[in-house]
C-alpha cells in the first residue's frame, strides 16, 4: 500500500546552504489575499521562492503527487510555466498595476473552452479532441486580470445532464473524483473536479459552472466557497451548454474575498450572449463592498423547508443561525415555498428541450476535424458504439428524452419555462422575500458527502436550498458552517436577480465571525 502523503509539499526551486535554516512552505490552503501578499514579500519572508513560477510550480507539483488519488484534474496546461513566467517579468518590471488575480494558477472546468492547448471534453470521449484555440469570454477576462490557466479540471460528464441515474464526479475522460475529506465519498458534481482540487490545495481557486447545483454542492460537500451568479451576469459563450435558461459559470475557492475578486473580473456582457445585456450595468467591485458587520441590523428569512432531512446538519445549521443572531441579524422561520413541487417537473421540460438546441448549435461551432459528433443524436450513436467506455456505470436516457423534444417553438416547452421561472422567482422567491420582510434567505445547502456507489449511485443526504435560485436564474452563494463528521456541509444565501454583493458581504461576515472552514487532513487512502 502507497504510503500516506504529506499534508504540505515543500517548494524547492534551489537547494539550500548546507547551514541554512528550513525554509516555510506555502500553505495548501492560503487564500488568494494570502498568497498575493506572500509573493510581494519575496526576499523577507521566504513563504514564496520563485514568485509567481514558485507558486505555479508548487501546485503542479501537488496535482503530480496528489492527483492521481483524487482525479480532480483531467489536464495540466502545458503552458503555465510560461504564463507564470510572463507574470513574473511584468512584476519585476513593474508593468502594473496588478489586480488581486494577478499570476494566480486557477483550474477551469473541462466544459470550459480554453485557448491553451488543452481540450475540452466535458468529460466526454466524444470530444477528446477539441482543442479549439479560443478562449470562453469569461476566460478571456481572467486572462486579461492575469490568471494562470493551471489546468482543466474533472466533472461529472457532461455536467450530469446524460443520466438521471448517474454517478456524480465521473467522466470517461477523467474517471471518478474523489473527496479530499474521505476518498471513499462523492465530491458531487458536476464540478466534482474544481471542487476536490481547491479544497486539497491543488490551485489557488477554481471556475465552475452550475445549471441546478453544480457549484454550490461541490462547493459545500469540499467545504468551500461557491457562487452561482445571476444568470447573465456572466457570459456563458464556449461553454458546452445544457440550458440557456440557467446555465451560469461562477467562482469556487477557499474564501468569500477570493469569489468577490474572481466574480468582479468574470461578470461583464457579452454580445454573443444575449442574457448578459444588463450585466455591465449590474456588476461591481464585489470585495470593495465585504463588511464584518453588514449582517448587523439585517433581517434574514430562514428557509425551514429546505431544512429537517438530516439531524446532524440540523444542528450544526442551529449554530450557525445563532452565529448569524450574535453578528446582529434578526432571523424569520419561513415554513414553506408556495408550489416548490410544481417546479421541478417544469424544470426537466425546459433542461432537455434547451439541451438539444444548445447541444447542437455548440457542436456545430467546433472544428469538424477534430469533433465528429455534430449533433446530439451524434453523440447518442458515439455513446452506443462506445458503450464499453462510455456507459460502463450508467445510460443516457436523458440524451434520448432530450432528442426527442420539439424545439424552442414548441408551446409545451415555452408553458413549461414560463411557469417555472414565474413559480420558483416572482411568485415564490420574490414573494417570501416581501411576504418576511426579510433581505436574503438562508439554509443547509444539502447534508455531507455520501459514499460513493457505483450500484445504488448517488444517495444525497436532503437539501435543496438553492433549487428555486437555480431554475428563477437568481444567485445562491454556499460558505462553509462547519461538519458532520469530520465531512464539511454548507450554509446557503439566496437572494433576489443582481444580489451578489448583499450575499457575498453576508457570508463574509457569517465566514469572519465563525472561521467553520476546516481543510482536509488528507490523508489520503481507499478501501
Amino acid at each position: 500500500m502507497r504510503p500516506l502523503l504529506p499534508v504540505v509539499l515543500a517548494l524547492t526551486l534551489a537547494a539550500p546552504a548546507a547551514a541554512a535554516p528550513p525554509r516555510p512552505e506555502l500553505d495548501a490552503n492560503l487564500s488568494m489575499a494570502d498568497i498575493r501578499a506572500s509573493v510581494a514579500a519575496e526576499g523577507r519572508d521566504l513563504v514564496i521562492e520563485g514568485g509567481w513560477l514558485g507558486v505555479t510550480t508548487h501546485y503542479l507539483r501537488r496535482i503530480e503527487t496528489l492527483d492521481p488519488q483524487l482525479k480532480a484534474v483531467i489536464a495540466v496546461n502545458p503552458d503555465a510555466r510560461a504564463q507564470a513566467l510572463s507574470a513574473d517579468s511584468l512584476r519585476m518590471r513593474g508593468k502594473g498595476p496588478f489586480g488581486p488575480l494577478f499570476g494566480m494558477p486557477i483550474l477551469i472546468k473541462d466544459n470550459i473552452e480554453t485557448l491553451d492547448p488543452m481540450a475540452t471534453t466535458a468529460g466526454s470521449l466524444a470530444l477528446a479532441g477539441n482543442i479549439s484555440g479560443r478562449d470562453a469570454p469569461v476566460i478571456a477576462r481572467l486572462r486579461a486580470a492575469g490568471v494562470v490557466i493551471l489546468g482543466k479540471a474533472n466533472l461529472s460528464e457532461w455536467a450530469n445532464i446524460r443520466s438521471d441515474d448517474s454517478l456524480s464526479g465521473w467522466s470517461a475522460v477523467g474517471g471518478q473524483a474523489r473527496n479530499p475529506y474521505d476518498l471513499a465519498r462523492s465530491t458531487c458534481g458536476s464540478s466534482a473536479g474544481s471542487g476536490a482540487a481547491v479544497a486539497a490545495g491543488l490551485a489557488a481557486a477554481a471556475i465552475g459552472t452550475e445549471t441546478d447545483g453544480s457549484i454550490t454542492c461541490p462547493a459545500a460537500v469540499n467545504g468551500l466557497v461557491g457562487l452561482k451568479p445571476t444568470v447573465g451576469l456572466v457570459s456563458r459563450t464556449f461553454i458546452v451548454p445544457i440550458s440557456a435558461s440557467q446555465d451560469t459559470a461562477g467562482p469556487m475557492t477557499r474564501t468569500v474575498e477570493d469569489a468577490a475578486n474572481l466574480l468582479t473580473v468574470m461578470a461583464g456582457s457579452d454580445p454573443a450572449d444575449p442574457a448578459t445585456a444588463e450585466a455591465d450595468a449590474r456588476r461591481s467591485d464585489y470585495a470593495r463592498t465585504l463588511n464584518p458587520n453588514a449582517l448587523k441590523g439585517v433581517r434574514i428569512g430562514v428557509m425551514r423547508y429546505a431544512a429537517g432531512f438530516h439531524r446532524e446538519t440540523d444542528a450544526v445549521f442551529e449554530q450557525a443561525l445563532e452565529a448569524l443572531k450574535a453578528q446582529g441579524a434578526t432571523l424569520v422561520d419561513v415554513p414553506g415555498f408556495p408550489d416548490r413541487d410544481k417546479i421541478g417537473a417544469n424544470e426537466l421540460v425546459v433542461l432537455l428541450t434547451e439541451l438539444k438546441a444548445g447541444m447542437n448549435a455548440y457542436l456545430a461551432s467546433t472544428d469538424p476535424d477534430k469533433v465528429r459528433t455534430r449533433t446530439l443524436a451524434d453523440v447518442i450513436a458515439f455513446n452506443r458504439a462506445h458503450a464499453d467506455r462510455e456507459m460502463p456505470l450508467f445510460g443516457q436516457e436523458l440524451f434520448e428524452a432530450a432528442e426527442k423534444t420539439g424545439g424552442l417553438t414548441d408551446p409545451a416547452y415555452l408553458k413549461a419555462r414560463d411557469d417555472a421561472r414565474r413559480l420558483a422567482g416572482p411568485k415564490g422567491i420574490d414573494a417570501l422575500l416581501k411576504k418576511y420582510d426579510v433581505t436574503a434567505l438562508v439554509g443547509p445547502t444539502m447534508g455531507p458527502g455520501w459514499l460513493i456507489d457505483p450500484v445504488l449511485k448517488d444517495r444525497y443526504v436532503g437539501g435543496g436550498a438553492g433549487g428555486a435560485a437555480a431554475v428563477a436564474g437568481y444567485p445562491h452563494l454556499t460558505v462553509p458552517m462547519g461538519q458532520v463528521g469530520g465531512l464539511p456541509v454548507g450554509l446557503s444565501f439566496v437572494g433576489p436577480k443582481w444580489s451578489e454583493a448583499r450575499l457575498l458581504a453576508y457570508g463574509y461576515a457569517f465566514e469572519q465571525a465563525t472561521r467553520a472552514r476546516k481543510p482536509p487532513p488528507l490523508a489520503l487512502s481507499v478501501p
